[in-house]
């Protein structure tokens, strides 16, 4: 299995757009062969102290594939252009990791 955590950031005050544009896509994604798990998630306030400072303009995509061919795959679905089109005008920047379960 293999996970993966992509931080996107935002265009400031534009997340909740991205999100509507995000949403559209999941259900796709979930279809894919070899998708494990899909979803996005954002910071919520916790009072723990090591915390970092909240971030209003990102959001990160937590994804469980089943392996890197099946991750591969989903990163040239037709569905994945689409989505990438009408959300380059929100996004600003992506961080990716590749995890594998240690």
């Amino acid at each position: 299995m293999i996970h993966v955590l992509a931080t996107i950031t935002i265009a400031p005050g534009r997340r909740a757009d991205f999100l509507a544009e995000f949403h559209r896509v999941v259900p796709a994604v979930l279809r894919e062969d070899g998708c494990l798990a899909y979803g996005p998630a954002v910071d919520v306030a916790s009072g723990i102290p090591i915390q970092p400072a909240l971030r209003p303009d990102a959001v990160v995509v937590i994804e469980q594939w089943r392996d890197l061919a099946a991750l591969h795959a989903h990163l040239v679905a037709p569905h994945m252009a689409s989505y990438r089109e009408r959300v380059k005008d929100l996004v600003q920047g992506v961080a990716l990791q590749v995890l594998s379960p240690a």
